[in-house]
């Protein structure tokens, strides 16, 4: 080989190195629809396309849960559903465009999120006082909070001197319990148990953009429209807090539809199925959150469900097929 020859194949290399480098930095931004255009312009990044669809599919939190929670499809060729990750309340005016998805842990290591490091609490009390445990809260303690029962669920929160250690604080620490995403011919994704779960564990919160009421309300005539025409499965959730007198006193508007984390693949069953979804306040917080806890034990490989509500207003409801002996047949649907 001449050294013309050489030089040629040195320049080759280099060029090739520094698209690999170039790719593996903003691919993993790309939507799918963009990362496939991606894929298909030359060998170098269709192979690096195919790597970070690959890592996506291993892991619908981007490491940012514990345990990596993946998604399983012996369907179709959808590898994954794609969203921005979030794992707790944020403002709608907060979200992000892009986030980094598919990123090689090897060569980025900043990236990877060994524990949960989110805030819990979008908005706090100032000056608020809660607690003052300092050796964890439970009932030989006194902790007040646990004594809090006005409201219903409480734990201790930002107001209160206890550390993050504390045993009432179950559901700050992120998702603790392994879990996947399996898609089913007839009702899409769904959340499934990765293990045994027993009675009263933490699963997850319902993790979105925080609406206000009206916001709310206009998306979910959006979403209708393309739910009807299968073009989107939306998941906005609406929890009404009632006196018990049967007035509303409290609705809390959470859309995960484009930004949220892995409750937003939790599906209807007209039994109530096997979660628990509790309104859940913290001492020095100003929202309470919209929390799921299994309602009973919970056997690996089955998937996780609950109650979407029980008022059917719309004649032309989505179909049901929750299986379960007292399924409608229909979800719950009513005006948002």
């Amino acid at each position: 080989m001449n050294n013309n020859n050489k030089r040629e194949k040195t320049t080759i290399n280099q060029n090739d190195s520094a698209l690999i480098q170039c790719a593996e930095l903003i691919l993993p931004y790309l939507h799918p629809v963009d990362l496939a255009s991606t894929s298909s312009t030359c060998k170098t990044l269709n192979k690096i396309s195919n790597s970070i669809t690959l890592r996506r599919s291993s892991d619908a939190s981007r490491s940012l849960e514990k345990f990596p929670i993946p998604f399983i499809n012996s369907i179709d060729n959808q590898s994954y559903s794609y969203f921005i990750y979030t794992g707790n309340q944020i403002l709608s005016a907060a979200v992000q465009p892009r986030q980094p998805w598919g990123y090689d842990p090897d060569t980025r290591p900043d990236l990877i999120n060994p524990g949960h490091c989110y805030d819990p609490f979008l908005f706090r009390v100032e000056g608020a006082k809660g607690c003052e445990c300092e050796r964890g809260c439970d009932r030989s303690s006194r902790c007040p909070c646990l004594d809090n029962v006005e409201f219903g669920a409480w734990e201790c929160g930002p107001g209160c001197q206890c550390g993050s250690d504390c045993g009432n604080r179950v559901s700050q620490s992120g998702i603790l319990v392994k879990l996947k995403i399996v898609k089913d011919r007839r009702t899409g994704w769904g959340l499934y148990a990765g293990e045994f779960i027993p009675k009263g564990q933490f699963i997850c919160e319902y993790a979105g953009e925080l609406l206000v009421t009206k916001e709310a309300q206009s998306r979910q005539q959006i979403y209708d429209q393309l739910a009807s025409s299968g073009q989107l499965s939306p998941a906005l959730l609406v929890v009404k807090e009632h006196l018990p007198s049967r007035d509303v006193c409290m609705r809390i508007n959470v859309d995960a539809t484009r930004v949220g984390n892995v409750a937003r693949f939790i599906n209807h069953s007209c039994d109530g199925g096997n979660l628990d979804t509790i309104i859940l306040r913290s001492s020095g917080s100003v929202l309470p959150r919209i929390c799921f806890f299994s309602s009973r034990d919970v056997q690996n490989n089955e998937e996780l469900k609950f109650s979407y509500g029980d008022i059917r207003l719309k004649k032309q409801g989505l179909p049901c097929f929750c299986g379960s002996s007292c399924c409608f047949g229909v979800l719950p649907s009513e005006n948002t």
